[in-house]
């Protein structure tokens, strides 16, 4: 493996991370709406998730789903479930007062199991890691590179939100999102929602 290959894949995955997808969606709301804690946390789950997808997806997994189609129609059916739960459950609260800042280990841990849910519910993520291994890394490469780039993408993916919730976590951001708090709230539930039905009704 040659560093000009990990720096290709680096590079890839931050286009994909800045993308409005339900990961970045749900980042940087929870750190706008309970602060950097929350925002890191939750980082932190999406960040593992992403390093389970890109294992499974160097272990073959893909091959397995292209075999047993029903499982990756299962995993697909509790993805957009969830992430329609979501779309759900943000917009029905739009209009609910910003509660304080929480710092407390329950709600860390909430939000570290929310990350790791919403990235765990989308199995195209699998397929995605499986497309971008595919056509930058070699196939057979040695069982040490494999391990190297999914550390690489864990790190890639913590750096990164963390970044974000620090960027995001200043009183002026919360401020700001405060006023328009239902407008904002609505348009994130109506992106979920829309991501949720395309991973429901696409191939």
């Amino acid at each position: 493996m040659e560093p000009a290959q990990l720096i290709a894949f680096n590079l890839t995955l931050l286009a994909a991370l800045i993308s409005p997808g339900p990961a970045m969606l749900l980042a940087l709301r929870t750190t706008l709406v309970s602060g950097r804690r929350a925002g890191v946390m939750t980082g932190l789950g999406l960040g593992l998730a992403a390093a389970l997808w890109t294992t499974l997806a160097l272990l073959g997994l893909d091959a397995v789903f292209t075999l047993f189609p029903w499982a990756f129609l299962a995993l697909k059916l509790l993805g957009a479930g969830y992430l329609l739960y979501l779309a759900v459950t943000i917009w029905r609260r739009a209009g609910d007062p910003l509660p304080a800042m929480a710092t407390t280990a329950p709600a860390a841990r909430r939000s570290f199991v929310a990350g790791l849910l919403v990235n765990l519910s989308n199995p195209k993520s699998m397929l995605f890691a499986s497309a971008v291994l595919v056509v930058i890394f070699p196939r057979d490469i040695p069982l040490g590179d494999k391990a190297l780039i999914v550390i690489n993408h864990m790190l890639v993916e913590w750096l990164a939100y963390g970044g974000f919730a620090l960027l995001l976590s200043t009183r002026r951001a919360r401020d700001g999102y405060l006023r328009l708090k239902p407008l904002f709230d609505r348009i994130a539930a109506a992106v979920l929602g829309l991501l949720g039905l395309r991973l429901l009704f696409t191939r």
